[in-house]
């Protein structure tokens, strides 16, 4: 589970790290009245502006943590450090379950260490934010696809946190149930839900200092000491669907296009990553030529909240994947086209 923690912990540092800091004005009404008073204050906030608080509410908020992601009968433990100055965003996470693994990240520049292989992989990966689309995507309509409902205070990692649903209005996206501490706006717990409300995936803070002594200086130290590891830096390059000959015949409802980058190593084929957003779950599709001695079987799997999808389209092998419903992913493959 060591993606989903990394991803996990980047949804902590850069997306909902203050997704919910709401109604701070109520946060001194009496503790028998408090839960009301939130309550009834969140219901009036509406989905977009939960969200169109997200970038502000993380920035200037440093902590140390330690949270666990479960998803079915797997659970992984890290401890993270996070801190933010206003502009820039920094955070260390470390792995305290399965093989050692450190991640540093300096906004979107991301080095994995890896140290039983002496390896960092050194990426950038502006697409692994959970909500990182809401304010570069003019018009999004994202009030038509989910709703936002209050349900309550509750205690976690010893703090009182807001409790609110972010509910699908459709079945082509999953619900979110998100904790968030009351006076800092810090989610310490999130829930991936499906369509039944069964949750998919957790991760919550079991151990948490707001407010922690993290310094920029040290994790940037930190993210510059490869000495002695072998550093992998795979090329991507930013291009558009139309310029590698893709498109969609038809829109999959409240999705848009977000991005799009080709890969290409001395090692692999070609690859290309068009990425899609509807403000909160994103989707990615991977475009390679078909070669049969790889693309053996389609397929479809799931790993807790995040499904893939794999088929042949004509002369090229597509694999969608996302933390989407798989029936989602089908709509993306059924509606791609080629154009040359």
């Amino acid at each position: 589970m060591s993606k989903r923690t990394e991803r996990l912990g980047w949804v902590w540092g850069l997306g909902l790290a203050g997704l919910l800091a709401a109604a701070p004005a109520h946060a001194q009404v009496p503790a028998a009245k408090e839960a009301g008073a939130v309550v009834a204050a969140v219901t009036e906030m509406s989905i977009r502006d939960w969200l169109e608080r997200l970038h502000e509410a993380s920035r200037r908020r440093a902590y140390i943590g330690t949270f666990v992601v479960s998803s079915g009968s797997e659970m992984a433990v890290s401890k993270i450090w996070h801190v933010s100055d206003g502009v820039q965003q920094m955070e260390r996470i470390e792995t305290l379950t399965g093989a050692p693994r450190t991640t540093l990240r300096r906004d979107d520049e991301v080095l994995t260490f890896v140290p039983d292989q002496k390896l960092v992989l050194k990426e950038r990966r502006e697409a692994l934010r959970l909500f990182p689309d809401l304010l570069r995507a003019p018009g999004q309509k994202i009030e038509s696809f989910y709703s936002a409902r209050a349900l309550g205070i509750e205690r976690v990692a010893g703090f009182d946190a807001m409790v609110v649903d972010f509910i699908p209005r459709d079945h082509l996206r999953h619900g979110y149930r998100i904790w968030s501490e009351k006076n800092t706006g810090l989610v310490v717990k999130m829930q991936t839900r499906n369509a039944e409300g069964r949750v998919l995936e957790q991760v919550a803070f079991t151990e948490l200092q707001l407010d922690a002594p993290v310094r920029m200086d040290v994790l940037a130290r930190q993210m510059e000491n490869t000495a002695g590891y072998r550093v992998i830096q795979p090329e991507w390059r930013k291009t558009t669907p139309e310029a590698q000959g893709w498109r969609l015949k038809t829109e999959v409802p409240g999705f848009q296009s977000m991005s799009c980058h080709t890969r290409a190593e001395p090692s692999a084929p070609s690859t290309v990553q068009w990425v899609f957003s509807d403000g909160l779950a994103s989707v990615s599709l991977f475009l390679e030529t078909f070669d049969p001695r790889r693309h053996t079987k389609e397929a479809t799997a799931a790993d807790g909240a995040t499904h893939s999808v794999s088929k042949r389209v004509g002369d090229h092998w597509v694999t969608a994947l996302g933390e989407v419903p798989a029936e989602t992913l089908g709509l993306f493959i059924q509606a791609l086209e080629r154009t040359r």
